[in-house]
């Protein structure tokens, strides 16, 4: 009968789900603590409005953001101006025809996006455009 010892036909017929459930809280709580960090962020910036401003169809490369403090934003990562002339010449080699998009905040200083309009055009970036809220 020695094969009487150990013999259990009966088994685990169930599957524990409890560990699952545990591993799913958990990347739960992982989703929701980045989903905030993620929002906390990004730019405040409340555009100026204009009645003839229309929908940008064309697709931009670049996409710059001053905000009310003045700091510049290149696709959402702040950047300055002596860091910037190395990353314009990389994107506008590896596209010519490159464009940007400005947007600046209502409360930005007129002289700021006449500095950055400025800059990149010394850069031989000639094709840009304004960003606006369109006006109802």
């Amino acid at each position: 009968m020695a094969g009487s010892i150990g013999d259990d036909d009966d088994g685990i017929n169930e599957i524990n789900i409890t560990p699952m459930v545990d591993v799913m809280l958990v990347l739960l709580i992982i989703f929701m603590v980045t989903a905030n960090y993620m929002t906390s962020q990004s730019i405040e910036m409340k555009l100026p409005k204009a009645s003839t401003g229309a929908p940008n169809e064309q697709v931009q490369n670049l996409g710059f953001s001053i905000d009310k403090d003045s700091k510049l934003f290149l696709d959402g990562q702040p950047v300055n101006y002596a860091n910037l002339t190395a990353i314009l010449a990389e994107k506008k080699a590896a596209k010519p025809d490159i464009s940007a998009l400005i947007s600046a905040d209502v409360k930005t200083p007129h002289g700021e996006v006449v500095k950055l309009i400025d800059f990149i055009r010394k850069n031989g970036i000639s094709n840009f455009a304004i960003n606006v809220e369109v006006e109802e």
